[in-house]
């Protein structure tokens, strides 16, 4: 049986490494696997985990996938503005104080139709009635649709005790229909939506390796956090419901589609990673995806037996300063960084058995630790079958026609 190296060799033997890859098989049958455990939910796909607009629309074209979550206002106005064809619903999943980008925004009635804001303070409303009101519209200009932000931590024992992202100040029902009740006050604006995303349990593996208590523990402060969370969020869905209709309520991620899925709150959930399935998200055992994103680095020197070096590699995910947040050597089987020097910015030494069989000029597949950051390092995404073995082509990343959103 032929190996997945020597079906990314044979698809992509007259590439020159460095270079990024994505396996549409793998691709396709993440895809798959998230709408299962959605529950018939439609999935709203996080562009921050994908950053290709072919690859979007690649995954919006599955049953199951409905609008996006883009991470910035210039990059939600990109997409609407490039492409209105991708899709007329772009919910932006962080607020925003992008004056001249919120001008753009409610001078093109287009736009104002398909983007919503999210919003989490009074402030972020002014920001954007003021935008409104400094705008030469018409009477028929569309009202600029927001989103409330809601705080998922845990807090079990108060505020002092917080499991969970820094996020929204908004966390109980009578904070958000404080909140709804501004919105609605201001004729410029027009409530859409709720957003409630729990990173503490769809960002986080419950099983991380060679940690079998912590892991229990943790599994069991997901399972809390879950329960208290589907209680909160059903209660300020109703009190927010109240004041205004809603056309949808947001919630999960790639890692807690199968328990938010099942909340009758939520209307639709959102999800990213999964598509790709970095390594960060093999820490799960509620699901396990196939690698879609790789990267391969060639051989450049050998050092030492059982030593090799590749060229590039320091590609660090965001996040807390850990181990976890390098690349980490997929294949070859085998290999590991170096303790004094770990992924470089210009050469990585790799050391492990397999290095022995490595000569200069053989690549080394690399996977990243969260989805969409690679795409930072990369002008383009060539796309493979993994099942079959052939090149399909390649695409762009954000990088490669020419935008950094962030």
């Amino acid at each position: 049986m032929t190996s997945p190296r020597e079906k990314y060799e044979a698809a992509t033997r007259e590439l020159q490494a460095p270079f990024a890859m994505v396996d549409l098989a793998a691709f396709r049958a993440n895809a798959v696997d998230l709408t299962r455990r959605a529950h018939g939910r439609p999935i709203r796909i996080a562009s921050k985990s994908v950053r290709s607009r072919e690859l979007l629309r690649t995954a919006l074209e599955l049953p199951g996938y409905a609008g996006i979550m883009a991470f910035t206002l210039p990059e939600a106005l990109w997409l609407a503005g490039t492409d209105p064809h991708l899709s007329d619903d772009i919910l932006v999943a962080y607020p925003t104080a992008d004056r001249p980008a919120l001008a753009e925004l409610v001078r093109d009635p287009v736009a104002a139709r398909s983007i919503t804001l999210m919003v989490d303070d009074i402030a972020h409303l002014d920001l954007i009635v003021a935008a409104v009101r400094a705008a030469d519209r018409g009477a028929d200009a569309p009202r600029v649709r927001v989103c409330l932000d809601i705080d998922t931590s845990w807090q079990p024992l108060g505020p002092n005790m917080r499991i969970g992202s820094y996020r929204s100040p908004v966390r109980t029902p009578a904070q958000a229909t404080e909140l709804a009740r501004a919105v609605v006050a201001r004729p410029e604006l027009e409530l859409d939506g709720i957003m409630a995303y729990e990173g503490q349990i769809a960002g986080v593996g419950d099983a991380p390796p060679g940690k079998p208590l912590y892991g229990s523990l943790l599994r069991l402060v997901q399972r809390r956090s879950a329960i208290e969370l589907a209680k909160r969020r059903a209660a300020i869905t109703r009190a927010v419901r109240a004041i205004a209709p809603l056309r949808f309520v947001n919630g999960g991620g790639t890692g807690s589609l199968h328990t938010t899925g099942r909340e009758k709150a939520v209307t639709e959930l959102a999800a990213g990673s999964g598509l790709y399935q970095p390594h960060l998200f093999d820490q799960y055992r509620s699901f396990q995806g196939r690698p879609a994103a790789l990267f391969a680095l060639p051989v450049v020197r050998r050092p030492a037996p059982g030593v090799v070096t590749v060229l590039g590699g320091g590609y660090p995910a965001s996040g807390p300063a850990d181990a976890h947040r390098p690349p980490v050597p997929y294949l070859p089987e085998g290999l590991s960084y170096s303790a004094n020097e770990g992924a470089g910015e210009v050469q990585t030494p790799l050391i492990g058995e397999a290095a022995r069989g490595l000569s200069i000029g053989d690549r080394v597949w690399m996977r990243h630790a969260k989805a969409g950051e690679l795409c930072e390092r990369f002008d383009a995404l060539h796309l493979i079958d993994a099942d079959t073995g052939t090149y399909e082509g390649s695409v762009p990343t954000y990088r490669g026609e020419g935008r950094t959103f962030l």
